[in-house]
């Protein structure tokens, strides 16, 4: 059963690193996004260096961890193959197929950015990035409580989180702009 924690702790490492990767790609957008505002020289030199940073971060951290989470994951549950049979880990799989559509999407923003198509706005890419910080409130939330009577309270609470989020986006979006007029 010592070998089972080892796997554990690994994958626990790489969700975390994924996720930190994900976090800091979409902030990565917004300065990118912002920049191409910028007049030149600025914009080129802000861009250039972004592509650079963006371009390490998403194939040095981000997909590598996204692979050794999943192989991790799926050792885990080569381990522990009971787990299939209950309810919470079916949500959380779930979970984890937005994570990896969310993650698809980045890595599409990321190509369109790498190629200065720039399709969406900065104030879109903050309400983005909350996207991976809901899921993991999801995942971590069904993990530690794994009940379905806990979990259903736990949905409750990332649909009440996320409202929050949103609330908190428009006020901090109202303060930004206050202070650029």
């Amino acid at each position: 059963m010592e070998f089972y924690n080892y796997i554990k702790s690994l994958h626990l490492i790489f969700v975390i690193t994924w996720f930190a990767g994900l976090f800091y790609i979409v902030r990565l957008f917004v300065y990118q996004i912002e920049a191409n505002d910028k007049p030149s020289p600025e914009k080129e030199i802000l861009q250039k260096q972004y592509k650079i940073m963006t371009y390490r971060l998403w194939y040095i951290i981000t997909w590598p961890s996204a692979v050794l989470a999943t192989i991790f994951a799926i050792w885990l549950l080569w381990l522990m193959p009971v787990w299939l049979q209950m309810p919470w880990m079916h949500v959380k799989l779930g979970f984890v197929v937005l994570l990896f559509a969310y993650h698809f999407k980045c890595h599409q923003i990321y190509k369109q950015l790498q190629n200065d198509d720039v399709k969406y706005t900065s104030n879109f890419m903050r309400l983005w990035n909350e996207g991976a910080t809901i899921i993991l409130f999801a995942v971590v939330f069904l993990v530690i409580l794994k009940n379905a009577f806990n979990w259903i309270y736990g949905v409750i609470g990332i649909i009440l989180f996320s409202v929050l989020i949103m609330l908190g986006f428009k006020f901090y979006k109202r303060i930004r702009e206050k202070n650029n007029s």
